[in-house]
């Protein structure tokens, strides 16, 4: 029978059938590594049983009734996300992108509102906001974006980590509302701002009254070694969005507000129907409180730093080898040449790792990783990048 899947994907030749914690097993029993947790998705590991069990109970009493209606969960969820965060409102979507629409939607009626005829949001080259029409756009990657034109427009782009840019565009224009950056940007092969680049950002769109808007999606969550990657720098934006390990493998996002930007969406503004249901927000409550009472986001730091100094000890002096770079757990190793070849490899090895931005291997592993896994992860890292620059001076 042919597959009736659309062709979107090139996967992987690999069908999982459980997981366990950082593990997981394939149709015929073989275990695997899993060093990149479905994308920053997994942050507790595979079938968490707290996860599991908040799921089981809340599906068993209600899954959905839509926002027309009140939603406790919700409630209780958007006041731990907002304290967790230092922001004050949060709606709820389904997803990444969708949290990002929210934003750039926010951006422009706050634009409006202020008698801006065209706002206009500066984003950054090489960044990656998800794959809708509006997201695609915003997005700094070309290769999303081809054939998909006319794209949304609204958008000037920047260098990524060039303020002098930032503010170069502050002076030419006066149709700004709005910049919008990820901490790190993930895809675009885990590129990490200079020291200040955040708490400068937020100074300049003080100056400028442009709303600060983060996307967090794949840095928020204790996956840097903080709840979100801004307080590494003590930054409170004044949107946030957030999604991937909110609810560790269920489709939920986020997008927070603060301030003045808290009460621009109204009633009418934006929707989603399945946004916030009691079955995704059980799954996030679930997920923070492990988080918080398993002390994870202090493991990210910790188990962050080993990996980095172990990685940069067994491969970081290897020609071929560009530098190691990351925070917490969401660490970067580029080479000089593409390797995307490695996965494939890694994948007969019992190991899952990704290749973005064509020679830099990702790794987000789950904030559960034990040190006995960070050593294996090690050591079949440090074999593989060993054979494939060896193989280039051979």
């Amino acid at each position: 029978m042919p597959n009736p899947l659309m062709a979107t994907y090139a996967r992987l030749p690999v069908t999982f059938h459980h997981g366990e914690g950082c593990r997981l097993f394939d149709e015929n029993g073989k275990a695997y590594l899993d060093a990149i947790g479905g994308i920053a998705v997994c942050a507790l590991g595979h079938a968490h049983p707290r996860v599991t069990q908040a799921l089981c109970e809340q599906a068993g009493r209600l899954v959905h009734t839509s926002n027309l209606y009140g939603i406790a969960r919700q409630r209780e969820l958007g006041e731990r996300l907002t304290s967790l965060a230092g922001m004050d409102r949060v709606f709820f979507g389904n997803s990444g992108a969708e949290a990002n629409e929210a934003a750039i939607k926010l951006a422009r009626l706050h634009g409006h509102a202020r008698g801006i005829a065209t706002p206009t949001i500066i984003v950054a080259e090489n960044s990656f906001h998800g794959r809708t029409m509006a997201t695609l756009s915003a997005t700094g990657n070309r290769k999303v974006q081809a054939g998909f034109e006319p794209l949304v427009g609204g958008f000037i782009r920047v260098p990524f980590d060039d303020l002098e840019a930032i503010r170069r565009i502050a002076e030419n224009s006066d149709e700004v509302v709005a910049v919008l950056v990820e901490p790190i940007q993930g895809e675009g092969g885990v590129r990490v701002p200079t020291d200040g680049y955040l708490r400068d950002l937020r100074a300049l769109c003080d100056a400028h009254h442009w709303l600060l808007m983060l996307d967090e999606i794949q840095t928020g969550m204790g996956r840097t070694g903080r709840w979100f990657a801004c307080q590494h720098e003590a930054v409170t934006p004044d949107v946030m969005t957030l999604a991937k390990a909110l609810g560790n493998g269920v489709p939920i996002g986020a997008c927070l507000a603060s301030g003045a930007a808290a009460e621009v969406l109204g009633p009418g503004t934006h929707g989603s129907t399945f946004g916030g249901n009691p079955l995704a927000c059980a799954a996030a409550s679930a997920t923070i409180e492990t988080l918080d009472q398993e002390a994870l986001v202090a493991r990210a730091a910790d188990a962050g730093e080993r990996l980095m100094a172990s990685l940069r000890e067994r491969v970081g002096g290897l020609d071929g080898v560009t530098e190691i770079r990351g925070r917490g757990l969401m660490i970067g190793i580029e080479l000089e040449r593409p390797c995307g070849g490695l996965v494939n490899r890694a994948l007969d090895q019992g190991l899952l790792i990704n290749v973005t931005a064509g020679h830099v291997v990702r790794l987000l592993p789950p904030l559960v990783i034990s040190d006995a896994e960070i050593e294996e992860l090690v050591d079949g890292l440090g074999r593989l990048i060993g054979a494939f620059v060896a193989s280039e001076a051979a």
